[in-house]
């Protein structure tokens, strides 16, 4: 496989377990996240965004908001994004 091959995304969502869950208000409605969006970004860091539902029910916009800065959440990215790559590595192919 050629190394100059370009991959413009690498992404993952993963589930925030729920003693790691918070809430956010966005145009004033309270959402509470549930997910995490990470990537990989070409310099080997990773990025994440949060996403959720609004607290009072129903499907709401699909928002972003920023990940706060708390070990146990930059745990919980680091941990995705090396079991991602587990099993990225293992993969078996198409079909």
């Amino acid at each position: 496989m050629s190394s100059d091959l370009e991959v413009s995304a690498l992404a993952i969502n993963v589930t925030i377990p729920q003693a790691l869950r918070w809430t956010d208000t966005r145009r004033g409605e309270a959402f509470t996240l549930t997910t995490l969006n990470v990537r990989l970004l070409p310099d080997g860091r990773l990025a994440a965004k949060a996403y959720g539902r609004p607290v009072g029910g129903g499907r709401g916009a699909y928002v972003s908001f920023p990940v706060p800065d708390k070990p146990e959440l930059a745990a919980l990215i680091a941990d995705a994004a090396s079991r991602a790559a587990v099993l990225w590595a293992a993969h078996r192919g198409l079909g």
